[in-house]
C-alpha cells in the first residue's frame, strides 16, 4: 500500500462529511421541515423568556 497524498485525504474527508450531512437531511426531513416552518412563523421581536411584560400585563388587569 502506498502513501496517500494530503489532497486525496482531504477530498475523502470532505466527501464523507457531505454524504453524512445529506443522510441526516434525508433521515430527519419531516422533523426539519416542521422545525424550519415554525422558525419562519415566529416573531423575532418577541422574547419567549421575557416574563416581566406578561406579569405586568396580568397585574394591571387584576388591579382594575
Amino acid at each position: 500500500m502506498g502513501k496517500t497524498s494530503g489532497a486525496k485525504q482531504a477530498t475523502v474527508v470532505v466527501a464523507a462529511l457531505a454524504l453524512g450531512w445529506l443522510a441526516i437531511e434525508i433521515a430527519f426531513k419531516p422533523f426539519l421541515d416542521t422545525f424550519r416552518s415554525s422558525i419562519d412563523k415566529s416573531d423575532p421581536s418577541k422574547d419567549p423568556d421575557d416574563f416581566d411584560t406578561a406579569a405586568k400585563a396580568t397585574t394591571s388587569k387584576e388591579s382594575l
